[in-house]
C-alpha cells in the first residue's frame, strides 16, 4: 500500500497552509530585523542603552532545540518523549522509511519500533496516534511484524480507532493493518472476540474508497472463516452430513486443505471432515478416494499445532466404529499417531493420547502399539502438564487391559514408582486412569510384589481420604485387587487402610458403598484382619446396612458373612451354630450370651478380666502341649498280681495303698501279664487308654 487519497489531500492543504504561514512570517521577520537592528546600533554608538521590547525567558525554561537526524535508530528512541511534537515528526519519519520496503520495515522490527507503536496508537494525541496507526498500517504487510503484533495483542487497539470519532486516515490504516492481520486463524479469531466485525460492516458506508476497500478485504478473509465455521456447526447433524457428502464438499475441503496459500483456513476445513468421518461410509469414500491417506499425511507433516490436534481429534471420534477402526489400521494411523506424540505441542500430545486409547479397541492395532509407542506414553506419566498426564494414564489403562505384556513393559520401563506417586495427583481423572492401571497390573504376582515394594498399599489408604467418588470407586476397588496378598493386607492395615474403609460404608454414594463392601469381603480373608474390622465397627455397620432395602447392595451381605467365617467365635456367639465347612482352630472361644449392643471382648481382654461369678468362657486349644518325662522311681519287689484282678485294678489298688500308707509302692521294670493275655493285647489295652 503506497498512501492514499484522503491522506494526500489532507496533506497538500496543510502544505500549502504553512507555506503560506511561513512566508509571511519571514517578511515580517526580515522587517523588524533590518529595522530593529539599525535603531539598536545607533543607540549603542551613541553610547545610550538599549531597551529591550520583549522580556527574557525564565531561567528554568529550556531553549528550543532543533536537531536534524539522519538515522532510524535516533527517530525510534524519540517515540519514547513525553512531547507531542517530537512523538508525532518521529512517527511521520519512521513511515516514510517503512514505506520505502520490507528490509525497513525488518530493521524498525529489530530496533524495537513495534512495542512502542502499539502503546502510541492508543494516545491522548489525536496528531500523534494518527501518524502511529499509519506506521502499524504500513509495517504490517511484512509476516514478522504481523506476529509480534499478535503477540502484543493490538488488535483491541487497532478495532478502537474505528470509532466514528476518529480521522478518516485513522480508519484507512487501521483496517489495512486488521485486512493484513486477518490472513491468520488466531487473529480472525481475536476479531471476533472484540466484536470488530460490527465496526468492518460500518465502514462499509465509508465516503473514502480506501476505507472501504480495506474493510471489504477484511471482511472477506473473516467471512470465509465464517463460512467454515458454520459448516463445522451443522455437520454434527447425521442429515448435514449427508448432504455435504452429495453436494461433494469434501473434494472442496480436501483442495483447501492441500492450497498452501489457504493454510488460514486448514484448521476449520478439517473440523468439518472430522465430523464427516463419524459416517462409515465416509470413512470407506475417503479411503477408495485416496483422501483418508492425505489427511492422515497432511496431519504428521503440518506445522500447525491446531490442525495436527483437529486430525488426531477425527480419528478419535471416528474410531469408535469398529469397520472405522479397521479401516485406519490399514492406513497405518497407528505411525502418524506415535510421530504426534513427539511433538512440543501439549495440546496436540493429549488428542494423540485419545485416539490411540479409541483404536486400542482394535486387537491389531493395539499390538502395534505395544511394539511401537508404549514406552513414549509411559514416559508422558511424568510431565508437568496435567491434561497430558491424564491422557497418558488413560491411554495406559486401554493399553493393559487385557494384554499382560504391555502391564509388565511398566515394570520393565522402571516407571512403577512413578504410577504409585500419581496416586497423590491434584487431577482427579489422573488418579482414577492409574488405579485402573494397577487394577490391571495386580493380575500378575510379580507385579503386585513390585508395586508393593513402592507403598502401593499405603499410598491408597491415604487416596481413600478424598471427597471425589470418582477417585474412591477406583482407589477402593484397587486395593481390593491387592489384598488377595497377606503382605498387602498388613501393609494396609498398619496404613490404617481399613479404618478409612470402614468409614465408607456409611457413604451415601451408592457406588462407593458397594464397592467398599467388597473390598470388606476380600479383606476379611485372615483372622487378624477380620478380628480388626470388627473391632472398628464393621459387623454393626454391615448388619445395619443389611436391614435397610435403600442400602443393601449385593455385596453388603457377602461382606457380613465373609467377617464371620473368619471370626468364628464371633460367629458362633452371633448365630448359636456354626457351619459344617468352619473349622476351628487354636484361640476359639464361647463367650456365651452377650446383652443388646454389647461388643465381644477379644480373648486378649478377657485374659485380662479379674475372676468374677459370670459364666465361665470357654476356650478350644487343639494343640497337645509336650509331655514332661518324669525321673524313675526306685525299684522295689513287687507281689504277685492276683489272677483275677487286672494290672489296671492292680495299679489302682496299690496307689490306695500308697495313699494309705503313705509310702511308695514297688514297682518292677518288667510286670508279669495276667493270664488269658499277651503282649500284643496289652499294649492294645494301653493305647484305647491313652486314646480315651
Amino acid at each position: 500500500h503506497n498512501g492514499s487519497g484522503a491522506l494526500d489531500r489532507q496533506r497538500a492543504s496543510e502544505t500549502e497552509g504553512r507555506r503560506a504561514e511561513v512566508c509571511g512570517i519571514a517578511r515580517a521577520g526580515r522587517y523588524l530585523v533590518d529595522r530593529g537592528g539599525r535603531k539598536a546600533l545607533k543607540k549603542n554608538r551613541m553610547g545610550k542603552k538599549i531597551k529591550k521590547d520583549l522580556e527574557a525567558p525564565p531561567k528554568d525554561v529550556f531553549d528550543p532545540l532543533a536537531i536534524e537526524s539522519k538515522k532510524a535508530e535516533t527517530a525510534v528512541l524519540m517515540l519514547q518523549s513525553p512531547e507531542e511534537e517530537i512523538l508525532a515528526k518521529s512517527c511521520e519519519a519512521l513511515y516514510k522509511f517503512a514505506q520505502k520496503g520490507d528490509e525497513n520495515k525488518v530493521t524498525l522490527l529489530g530496533l524495537g519500533a513495534v512495542e512502542s507503536l502499539s502503546k502510541l496508537i492508543c494516545h491522548e494525541a489525536k496528531t500523534v496516534r494518527r501518524n502511529a496507526t499509519m506506521v502499524c498500517g504500513i509495517m504490517a504487510a511484512h509476516g514478522d511484524v504481523r506476529k509480534l503484533m499478535q503477540k502484543l495483542d493490538m488488535i483491541p487497539s487497532l478495532i478502537a480507532r474505528l470509532a466514528p470519532e476518529e480521522d478518516t486516515v485513522v480508519h484507512e490504516f487501521a483496517t489495512l493493518c486488521l485486512a493484513h492481520m486477518a490472513n491468520t486463524f488466531t487473529s480472525k479469531a481475536r476479531i471476533f472476540e472484540v466484536n470488530g466485525l460490527e465496526h468492518l460492516i460500518r465502514l462499509l458506508g465509508s465516503p473514502d474508497p480506501d476505507v472501504e476497500k480495506n474493510a471489504v478485504e477484511c471482511l472477506y478473509l473473516l467471512t470465509q472463516q465464517l463460512s467454515l465455521k458454520t459448516l463445522g456447526s451443522i455437520s454434527c447433524e447425521a442429515e448435514c452430513r449427508l448432504a455435504l457428502k452429495e453436494s461433494q464438499a469434501l473434494d472442496h475441503l480436501l483442495k483447501i486443505l492441500e492450497a498452501k496459500e489457504l493454510n488460514d483456513l486448514h484448521v476449520e476445513a478439517l473440523l468439518i471432515i472430522a465430523n464427516c468421518l463419524e459416517d462409515v461410509d465416509t470413512v470407506q469414500l475417503l479411503q477408495q478416494s485416496g483422501g483418508l491417506k492425505k489427511i492422515l499425511t497432511f496431519a504428521e507433516t503440518s506445522p500447525l499445532p491446531e490442525l495436527q490436534r483437529n486430525a488426531a481429534k477425527a480419528i478419535a471420534k471416528s474410531a469408535h466404529n469398529a469397520e472405522s477402526r479397521k479401516i485406519f489400521h490399514e492406513q497405518e494411523a497407528e505411525k502418524v499417531l506415535v510421530e504426534l506424540l513427539a511433538s512440543d505441542n501439549n495440546g496436540v500430545k493429549a488428542a494423540a493420547l485419545q485416539a490411540i486409547s479409541a483404536l486400542c479397541a482394535n486387537v491389531a492395532s493395539k499390538d502395534v502399539f505395544s511394539k511401537s509407542g508404549i514406552l513414549q506414553i509411559i514416559n508422558l506419566l511424568s510431565k508437568d502438564q496435567a491434561e497430558v498426564r491424564e491422557a497418558a494414564a488413560f491411554t495406559l489403562a486401554d493399553l493393559t487391559t487385557g494384554c499382560p505384556n504391555n502391564a509388565a513393559a511398566l515394570l520393565e520401563a522402571d516407571r512403577v514408582d512413578a504410577l504409585v506417586n500419581l496416586l497423590t495427583d491434584k487431577r482427579e481423572g489422573v488418579i482414577a486412569n492409574v488405579c485402573t492401571v494397577l487394577i490391571n497390573m495386580a493380575a500378575q504376582e510379580p507385579l503386585r510384589i513390585a508395586l508393593q515394594s513402592q507403598g502401593v498399599m499405603p499410598a491408597l489408604a491415604a487416596t481413600l481420604q478424598t471427597d471425589s467418588s470418582l477417585v474412591l470407586r477406583k482407589a477402593i476397588f484397587t486395593a481390593a485387587a491387592f489384598a488377595c496378598d497377606a503382605e498387602a493386607r498388613t501393609q494396609f492395615r498398619d496404613a490404617d487402610g481399613l479404618l478409612h474403609l470402614v468409614k465408607l460404608l456409611r457413604s451415601n454414594h451408592d457406588e462407593v458403598r458397594r464397592n467398599a463392601c467388597w473390598a470388606i469381603a476380600v479383606f476379611a480373608n485372615d483372622e487378624v484382619t477380620a478380628s480388626e474390622l470388627y473391632r472398628l465397627g464393621t459387623f454393626d455397620v454391615l448388619q445395619e446396612m443389611n436391614l435397610s432395602t435403600s442400602r443393601r447392595n449385593s455385596f453388603s451381605e457377602l461382606a457380613e458373612n465373609k467377617l464371620l467365617d473368619n471370626n468364628l467365635s464371633l460367629k458362633y456367639n452371633q448365630k448359636g451354630h456354626l457351619s459344617y465347612g468352619n473349622l476351628i482352630k487354636d484361640r476359639f472361644y464361647d463367650h456365651g450370651r452377650l446383652k443388646p449392643g454389647a461388643k465381644l471382648p477379644s480373648l486378649e481382654e478377657l485374659s485380662k478380666q479379674m475372676l468374677n461369678q459370670s459364666r465361665a468362657v470357654l476356650l478350644v486349644n487343639t494343640t497337645v502341649p509336650e509331655p514332661v518325662t518324669p525321673s524313675p522311681p526306685p525299684v522295689e519287689d513287687k507281689p504277685e498280681p492276683n489272677p483275677g484282678r487286672s494290672p489296671s485294678s492292680h495299679s489302682r489298688s496299690a496307689s490306695r495303698e500308697k495313699a494309705g500308707r503313705n509310702a511308695p509302692s514297688p514297682v518292677d521294670d518288667k510286670q508279669e501279664l495276667p493270664s488269658g493275655r499277651s503282649p500284643s493285647q496289652s499294649r492294645s489295652a494301653h493305647k484305647e487308654k491313652s486314646s480315651r
